[in-house]
C-alpha cells in the first residue's frame, strides 16, 4: 500500500492558516506532519508506541492516520477493523503503559492514539480518507450534491463523532481533530480500476467545501475547530486535470504534496526519486523534482503557507544496474530486494546494510543514492533531511510532511534532522 508515483502515471499517460496547535516540544512554526499507517503494526512491528520511544511525537505537529475507506455507496469505511479498533496491546506495547482489558470498548491503533494525545495534548490527528488503494469510489462519493452531503455525513459520524459499528455510541469520539482527503487521483487514473471521470476535478472542489461546510457547523461555535487538509500530487498534469488550486485551497487548513516516487522501479532506468531539482544529465523526458511541484502550485495560486512539503522515510532501489555514473541513469535488470516487497526498503532497514555501498551527493539537485557496483538505492539520510529542511524553510512553505514515520530508526534519526532544521 505505499504510495504510488507520479513517474508510474507520467509513462502510462506519456506522456500557518487555520488552527495548527503545536506542541510544546516543537522546534519551530512550521508544521510537522506524518503518516502513520494502519499496517505498520503487522510486518514491520511498528506501534504508536514507537512515535514516543523514538522521540517523533515530541517533534510531530500532525499526525495522519492512514487510511479510512470509501466505500461503493460512498460510505467512510474502516479498512482493517482488527489495526484500528479491535487489536488488543500489552502494557509492554502501549502508549500508556497499561494493558488493554477483557471486555474494554475501545483497542487497537484508535485507543493507543487516544493515549498519544493524552500525553501530547497539542498534537494534531487526522484521519486520512482513500490512499492508493482506497480511492476506487471517490468519485461516485464527490458526484452530486446528495452524494457528497451524505459522503461527508458518513465521515464525520465514523471518525469525528467516534460511532464505530459493533461499539457503543461515541465509543471513538475526540480522538481525530479533522479529516485528510487522499483521493488519488480527481481526474486521473490512481489504482487500476479507479473511477474516473472528466468532471472530478469540480466535484472535488464541491466535496471539500462540503467537507468545510459540515465540519464547520461540527465545530461550531469555534470556527474551523476541525482541520481540513488534502494530499496532493507532484505532476502538473494531474494537478490540472483534478484541482480547482485557489478555490480548493481556500477551503483547506493546508495541504501536503508529493515529494517523493518521482522516479522509481516501474522505470527501468535509475534514477532520484526525490531531488529538490531537476539534476544535469536526466534522461527522463519529463522533469520531476520538488521545485516542479512547489512552483506549479505557487504558480496556480495555492498559498506558501499552506504548501506542506512531502518527504519519503524509504528508498528506491534498483538491481542489475550497469556499473558506470556510479550507478546513476543506468539500465537494471529490476527491483531490488526489499524488506517488505521488491524495489522499496525502509531507511532503518536500509542503513543496517550500507556494508559494500558508497554514499553519493549531487548538492546541486538536492540529493542522493547508494550504489555497490549492481544495485542502487535512492539515499535520504539525515543529511538530505537536513537539506530539505532548509529548502522549505527557504522558501517560506508550510512545513514538512513524511511517508511515513515507521520508516525511521529507533532513535528517530531522520526526523530529528528534519525537525531541528525548520526555521
Amino acid at each position: 500500500m505505499k504510495r504510488r508515483s507520479v513517474g508510474l502515471l507520467v509513462a502510462a499517460a506519456t506522456v500557518m492558516a487555520g488552527l495548527t496547535a503545536v506542541p510544546a516540544e516543537a522546534h519551530s512554526s512550521k508544521r510537522v506532519v506524518g503518516y502513520y499507517t494502519n499496517w505498520s503494526g503487522y510486518d514491520r512491528n511498528f506501534l504508536v508506541s514507537d512515535l514516543v520511544k523514538n522521540g517523533s511525537a515530541a517533534r510531530l505537529t500532525h499526525i495522519n492516520y492512514a487510511f479510512g475507506f470509501v466505500d461503493e455507496h460512498g460510505s467512510c469505511v474502516s479498512s482493517d477493523p482488527w489495526a484500528d479498533y479491535q487489536r488488543p496491546f500489552t502494557a509492554e506495547q502501549s502508549v500508556d503503559g497499561t494493558a488493554d482489558q477483557p471486555g474494554q470498548v475501545l483497542n487497537g491503533n484508535l485507543n493507543q492514539l487516544r493515549q498519544l494525545k493524552k500525553k501530547f495534548p497539542g498534537l494534531r490527528i487526522s484521519i486520512s480518507l482513500g490512499g492508493w488503494t482506497g480511492s476506487k469510489y471517490f468519485s461516485d462519493a464527490a458526484l452530486t450534491p446528495a452524494s457528497r452531503a451524505a459522503h461527508v455525513r458518513s465521515c464525520l459520524d465514523l471518525w469525528l463523532k467516534g460511532n464505530i459499528p459493533g461499539l457503543p455510541a461515541g465509543a471513538a469520539k475526540g480522538i481525530f481533530d479533522g479529516i485528510d482527503l487522499d483521493w488519488e487521483w480527481p481526474g486521473s487514473e490512481g489504482n487500476p480500476g479507479n473511477v474516473v471521470r472528466p468532471e472530478d476535478k469540480q466535484n472535488f472542489t464541491a466535496l471539500v467545501r462540503e467537507y468545510r461546510r459540515q465540519l464547520d457547523r461540527l465545530s461550531s461555535p469555534f470556527k474551523h475547530r476541525y482541520d481540513l487538509t488534502a494530499f496532493l500530487p507532484a505532476n502538473p498534469v494531474q494537478i490540472d486535470n483534478g484541482f480547482e488550486v485557489p478555490e480548493v485551497f481556500r477551503d483547506l487548513t493546508f495541504a501536503t504534496t508529493q515529494g517523493y516516487d518521482y522516479h522509481g522501479t516501474w522505470e527501468l532506468v535509475t534514477n532520484q526519486q526525490s531531488a529538490l531539482d531537476g539534476p544535469a544529465g536526466d534522461p527522463s523526458p519529463v522533469e520531476f523534482s520538488s521545485q516542479v511541484t512547489i512552483d506549479a502550485y505557487l504558480s496556480r495560486g495555492a498559498p506558501r503557507s499552506k504548501l506542506v512539503m512531502g518527504v519519503p522515510f524509504y528508498s528506491q532501489g534498483w538491481t542489475g544496474v550497469t556499473d558506470q555514473n556510479n550507478g546513476l541513469f543506468q539500465p537494471a535488470t529490476g527491483p531490488a530486494p526489499g524488506t517488505y516487497g521488491p524495489g522499496t526498503e525502509d531507511y532503518r532497514r536500509l542503513k543496517a546494510k550500507l556494508a559494500g555501498f558508497t554514499v553519493h551527493r549531487d548538492h546541486e539537485a538536492g540529493f542522493a543514492w547508494l550504489f555497490d557496483g549492481t544495485t542502487f538505492w535512492t539515499w535520504d539520510d539525515p543529511v538530505e533531511m537536513k537539506r530539505k529542511a532548509r529548502y522549505i524553510s527557504d522558501r517560506r512553505l508550510g512545513g514538512a510532511m513524511i511517508w511515513s514515520l515507521d520508516g525511521d530508526t529507533e532513535k528517530g534519526e531522520l526526523i530529528s534532522a528534519l525537525h531541528r532544521n525548520l526555521r
